[in-house]
């Protein structure tokens, strides 16, 4: 069964930093790309980083520079490291396996795992 489950999501101060994380089991997970997609209100769901089973990294330019994807097979973890944030990155984020430039948003956040919620005050 596959699971997926985000966490590390809440409350931060504009430019301060938050990390995520996700746990995933129930799949061949060190053969699959993994990402996270975003949720932000009133827009459709985006991806915002991907990284390749041979840790080749993605990122939307609107996190480019601010924003680190990792994964750690061993452990079956995807990690999300925001740096500088800003009031527009607040959404609910998604971890989505076989993520990638070439899969659109549609249908991806909400119909793995959870999400978990990251919000940024001024």
């Amino acid at each position: 069964q596959v699971q997926l489950v985000e966490s590390g999501g809440g409350l931060a101060q504009f430019g301060g930093s938050l990390t995520l994380s996700c746990a995933a089991s129930g799949f061949a997970f060190d053969v699959l790309a993994m990402g996270w997609y975003r949720q932000r209100p009133g827009l459709a769901c985006e991806l915002v980083a991907s990284v390749s089973p041979a840790v080749d990294r993605h990122y939307a330019d609107s996190v480019k520079g601010r924003f680190t994807i990792s994964r750690d097979n061993f452990k079956q973890m995807v990690y999300l490291e925001m740096d500088s944030l800003k009031l527009e990155d607040a959404a609910v984020y998604y971890c989505v396996p076989g993520a990638s430039p070439e899969v659109p948003g549609d249908g991806q956040c909400g119909s793995w795992g959870q999400g978990t919620h990251v919000s940024v005050s001024s």
